[in-house]
């Protein structure tokens, strides 16, 4: 079978995090014997969408995206988080292509944006593992 190729959109806003969950999300495609063949960063989780929506334009199985999204004083990181989530499961089914979130948030401070860094190899699994089933999955109903 054809190696999985990956895509990362990973966001900058807190890096000190994202960056933990890129290295992660890096060291977990490898393990499963995936490739990440491009990283693409923006400024924060709702910027993310436009990045993957021009990463699935190109040759990736999958595209996974990395983040946090920190809680705030006001309702900010439920606005982000949502319609983030919901515009990035949108363009999977668009390009019918896995895209996975590995997004942590809304609703957390900064220790539990730290205990999720793992977020990112659950995403990357994920998106390996759906590539892996639709490939079977259209082989047996290629006649169909």
């Amino acid at each position: 079978m054809n190696e999985i190729k990956l895509g990362l959109v990973v966001a900058e806003f807190n890096r000190d995090i994202t960056y933990a969950m890129e290295i992660v999300a890096k060291e977990h495609a490898e393990f499963l014997g995936a490739k990440v063949v491009s990283v693409l960063r923006v400024p924060g989780v709702f910027d993310a969408p436009i990045a993957i929506k021009e990463m699935l334009r190109t040759d990736v199985d999958a595209v996974v995206a990395v983040g946090c999204v920190i809680e705030g004083e006001t309702e900010h990181d439920e606005i982000v988080a949502q319609h983030a989530a919901r515009k990035i499961m949108d363009l999977s089914l668009e390009f019918n292509k896995p895209v996975t979130l590995g997004i942590s948030g809304p609703g957390m401070g900064r220790l539990a944006a730290h205990q999720r860094i793992d977020y990112a190899k659950r995403a990357v699994e994920a998106a390996v593992k759906l590539v892996k089933r639709l490939r079977a999955f259209r082989e047996e109903n290629k006649n169909l």
